[in-house]
């Protein structure tokens, strides 16, 4: 289904609608929103999330374009904590500065990119009619989202410049990539319903099967875990596997009670994110299967991303959470929403629910 979109948009239907060619767009928007996962995981693992102090939507498009606009920049990144107690020490030049600087501004930059990229054609597309019947509220939803996601960039940012925080808060963390991914599904989502408006002119969108909806959840469940195990700096707290500092389950603390030991301790969550994994692994290889039978491509893209994320998590523990295989492990992880998402349109679409 996913490998039938790329071909030429139809004709706009009887009602003015291009259905074809709002499809395409959406796919588009996906690829960005997947790319700047990428960059994001860059930003996290250079640890350059905290060298832009101040959220500029307008001006900060631009990067410091002078010395003097340099030692401003750097000037307020010595003031927050992060340099105080671990850049500052490190004996951190300007030249570093820049470097993480870059990284920063690159994905913020990338996030300015995607609202217009969405905003401008959506405007567009609706004052030209042809967004069809039931979609524009789905679409301003999607837009919703993505300004959601600038607003919770910046509380992540901004939980990491007071008080001793070294580090942006971990629940930030996993609401700022939460976020992006439940926006790519649902790009993958409505970008499949439209397809298949602009193929049989029918407009009967997909529906969430129970099944899916499992699975999504549970996928949604471990990917805010790996959120908060990359928030704490948690995958370095073990480079072997499957043993934890030579036992199966590691020591945690439990002095602040269980619910702090489970949303904090660096050991468990390592661990549950560890397991949990294949608890996610056998319900998306289920999906997959089948999603076989209704949509090939869906499928077979679904049960290969979830076995190479299970790889790709094995090594990056192995590695000590190697820099380019972390983010291969970050990027795998969205490409395998959007797979979950295509997969589980695939189970709930017409033609899926008549093979079924």
């Amino acid at each position: 289904m996913v490998s039938a979109l790329f071909r030429r948009p139809s004709d706009p239907h009887p009602d003015g609608s291009r259905p074809g060619w709002l499809a395409w767009w959406l796919i588009c928007v996906a690829a960005m929103v997947v790319t700047i996962v990428a960059v994001g995981g860059i930003t996290r693992l250079t640890e350059s999330g905290l060298s832009i102090t101040q959220w500029d939507p307008v001006t900060g498009v631009l990067p410091p374009l002078s010395d003097q606009a340099w030692q401003a920049e750097f000037a307020k990144y010595r003031a927050t904590p992060e340099y105080r107690l671990e850049a500052g020490p490190a004996g951190m030049t300007l030249a570093d500065f820049k470097s993480i600087f870059f990284w920063e501004w690159f994905h913020r930059l990338l996030g300015r990119l995607i609202g217009m990229v969405f905003a401008l054609p959506l405007a567009f597309a609706w004052l030209r009619g042809w967004i069809p019947k039931g979609y524009k509220l789905r679409l301003l939803a999607l837009l919703a989202l993505g300004g959601l996601q600038g607003v919770f960039g910046w509380l992540m940012v901004r939980s990491g410049l007071g008080g001793e925080m070294t580090d942006v808060s971990h629940f930030w963390l996993s609401i700022h990539l939460c976020t992006a991914l439940v926006t790519l599904a649902g790009l993958i989502w409505t970008a499949l319903d439209l397809h298949e408006l602009d193929r049989t002119g029918e407009s009967d969108p997909a529906r969430l099967r129970p099944l899916a909806a499992i699975a999504g959840a549970v996928l949604f469940v471990q990917v805010m875990l790996g959120a908060w195990v990359a928030g704490l700096n948690a995958g370095h707290a073990s480079n072997t596997w499957p043993l934890m500092q030579d036992r199966l389950v590691p020591d945690a603390d439990w002095s602040q009670g269980a619910l702090w030991a489970f949303t904090h301790d660096p050991f468990l969550l390592h661990f549950i994110h560890r397991w949990f994994a294949f608890v996610a692994f056998a319900l998306l290889i289920w999906l997959g299967s089948r999603a076989l039978v209704r949509e090939g491509n869906a499928g077979k893209a679904l049960i290969a991303l979830a076995v190479g994320q299970v790889l790709l998590g094995i090594v990056t523990v192995v590695t000590g959470v190697s820099i380019w295989i972390a983010v291969a492990h970050q990027v795998t992880g969205a490409l395998l929403v959007a797979a979950t998402a295509a997969s589980a349109h695939a189970v709930g679409s017409r033609a899926g629910r008549e093979r079924a």
